[in-house]
């Protein structure tokens, strides 16, 4: 896999890969596994993320990233992982993940992010009735008038400030 990132002049290292489950959670199948087995033979840091497109509505992004739990050290009675406190920031696992091997094959790592308000606006849109609610335009002489209605509000605010 290195050799061919070689070829096409990226110098990177490989830190991990990405894929979705669209409507079936954050999970990893057994060709996932097999796929995150040949990631860690790269790194040994190597993160699998995983993201469902279809629950990640009203604003919530369903997101988790996972790394494996190398059976040879659970047989020697090893604890693989290391913990920090995670207090607060641990969140229930599905039932499908725990299906799927979630504990036994691999663990999930927790993950924080930021939206601005750009892209919490996009998440919000995504709930609406159709996915084209959220880039429809209105009416250009409407949305001018409410425009100008909105500046002539202000500036009565601005006026009845100042008196």
């Amino acid at each position: 896999m290195l050799d061919m990132l070689k070829q096409t002049g990226r110098p990177e290292m490989v830190v991990g890969w990405y894929h979705s489950h669209p409507g079936f959670g954050c999970w990893l199948s057994g060709v996932d596994i097999n796929t995150q087995q040949s990631f860690e033979a790269l790194s040994e840091r190597a993160v699998a993320v995983v993201v469902d497109p279809i629950q990640s509505v009203k604003g919530k992004v369903v997101i988790d990233a996972f790394r494996l739990i190398n059976s040879n050290m659970m047989v020697l009675g090893q604890e693989p992982r290391q913990t920090t406190s995670n207090l607060g920031h641990l969140t229930k696992p599905s039932i499908q993940a725990l299906i799927h091997g979630l504990n036994r094959h691999y663990y999930s790592i927790a993950i924080n992010y930021r939206k601005n308000e750009l892209e919490q606006q996009m998440l919000l849109n995504l709930h609406k009735k159709t996915w084209m609610a959220g880039l429809q335009l209105e009416d250009y002489p409407e949305h001018s008038k409410n425009n100008e209605k909105a500046i002539q509000s202000m500036l009565e605010l601005a006026k009845n400030y100042n008196k």
